[in-house]
C-alpha cells in the first residue's frame, strides 16, 4: 500500500491514539479541576479504535502511542492493547506504548509487558509529595512511585517526562536528574504549551520556562553533548559526560521541531489532528460507521494527510501568547 506522505515531503510513521478523555488526576496544564468529560456514546469503541489503528499500519505507520486522559483507566483496555500486539508480531509495528500518570502501573504492568510492551513514558514534573498534590490536584505521588517500581520490575524501561514549570519545580532540577539517574529511567523536559481555554495568559506565561534557560543551568553543572539520536518523536538528546545520562528536551515554542514531524494525534471520539498547534482536524469516525469497508476510510485518512500544516504557530517570545488552542491537552491526548 502506498505509504503516507504530507505536503512536504514527510513520511507518516508514528500515530498518537487518545483511548479517553477521563483522567483519575487533573493536572493544572493539561485540563480543568471540574471537567466535562464526553458522553461514554460518542467515544470511539475498543474494537473501532483496532479498526482505525489498523489501517494507519497498513499504511505505514510503525509506532503506536497509546494516550488520554489516562489511557489505563479506559475499561477493558488491555483487550485493545492485545489486538494491537498482533501488528508487533507481524512485524507490521515496530512499537507499542504508552504515556501515563503512572497511577495504575502497579496493575497493569506485568500483563503490558507480556503483550510485549517494552518502555513506558510516565509523566512526573515533582518529587515532592505535597507539590505533587497541588500540581495533579487529585493524585497521591506514592501510588506513582509503587507503580514505576512495578514497571521497572516486569522489565519495561521508564523514561519520565517533566513539563518544566517556572517557580514550580526549578528547585528540583537537579534532583530529578539524580534520581532518574539513580533509578535508571531516562528524563525528558517539556515546555508549557497554550492549551485550554479557561487557562489564562498570566498563568500560562508566569509558568513558561524556556529549555534553553534549563539546558543552560544544567551547563553550568555539566558538561552537555549534543546526540544526533531520535526516538521517532519530537525530542532532542543532549548527554551529560560527567555522568553517561541521556537527558531529553522537547521545545515547541523556543525550537520548534516542525521540520521533523512525523506523527498525527487520534483522538478518542475519531477526530484526526495532524499538527498539535492547529485546529484543523478530520472527522474520521464518520467514514468508520459509514461502511465496512475500508476505501472509504482510507480515503479519509489520507485527505486529512494532505492537509497537515508545515508548522504551528505557538509563540510566547512576546508578553502574550499566540498560538492558543481553546481544546485541553486532553482532548487531544498527551
Amino acid at each position: 500500500m502506498v505509504p503516507l506522505i504530507d505536503p512536504f515531503a514527510r513520511a507518516i510513521s508514528y500515530l498518537r491514539v487518545s483511548v479517553t478523555d477521563r483522567c483519575d488526576f487533573r493536572c493544572s496544564y493539561c485540563m480543568s479541576e471540574n471537567m466535562t468529560f464526553l458522553p461514554k456514546a460518542d467515544l470511539l469503541s475498543l474494537e473501532e479504535l483496532d479498526r482505525l489503528c489498523t489501517a494507519f499500519v497498513g499504511m505505514g505507520v510503525q509506532k503506536l502511542r497509546i494516550t488520554g486522559g489516562e489511557p489505563l483507566v479506559r475499561k477493558g483496555i488491555l483487550t485493545f492493547f492485545e489486538a494491537m500486539s498482533r501488528h508487533l508480531q507481524s512485524g507490521a509495528l515496530s512499537e507499542l506504548t504508552l504515556t501515563t500518570n503512572g497511577s495504575q502501573l502497579a496493575k497493569f504492568a506485568a500483563p503490558l509487558a507480556a503483550l510485549g510492551i517494552r518502555r513506558v513514558n510516565v509523566s512526573l514534573d515533582t518529587l515532592d509529595p505535597a507539590k505533587f498534590a497541588q500540581i495533579t490536584r487529585w493524585g497521591r505521588l506514592p501510588q506513582v512511585l509503587d507503580g514505576i517500581e512495578a514497571a521497572k520490575a516486569a522489565g519495561l524501561r521508564v523514561k519520565i517526562n517533566a513539563v518544566a514549570l517556572k517557580g514550580f519545580n526549578e528547585d528540583e532540577l537537579f534532583y530529578l536528574i539524580d534520581w532518574c539517574a539513580a533509578n535508571d529511567h531516562d528524563l525528558t523536559f517539556i515546555e508549557v504549551m497554550p492549551m485550554g481555554e479557561d487557562m489564562g495568559e498570566g498563568l500560562r506565561l508566569d509558568q513558561y520556562w524556556p529549555l534553553k534557560d534549563l539546558r543552560a543551568r544544567l551547563a553550568q553543572q555539566y558538561t552537555l553533548t549534543d546526540l544526533a539520536e531520535r526516538t521517532g518523536g519530537p525530542a532532542r538528546y543532549v548527554r551529560l559526560e560527567e555522568t553517561g545520562q541521556k537527558i531529553g528536551f522537547i521545545t515547541p515554542l523556543t525550537h520548534n521541531f516542525c521540520e521533523s514531524c512525523n506523527r498525527v494525534r487520534l483522538t478518542c471520539t475519531g477526530q484526526l489532528f495532524m499538527c498539535l498547534g492547529q485546529e484543523d482536524m478530520a472527522d474520521l469516525r464518520a467514514p468508520l460507521r459509514a461502511s465496512p469497508d475500508e476505501a472509504p476510510l482510507e480515503q479519509a485518512i489520507r485527505a486529512a494527510i494532505a492537509r497537515k500544516p508545515k508548522g504551528h504557530d505557538f509563540d510566547y517570545s512576546r508578553q502574550h501568547v499566540t498560538g492558543k488552542m481553546t481544546r485541553h491537552m486532553s482532548h487531544t491526548g498527551g
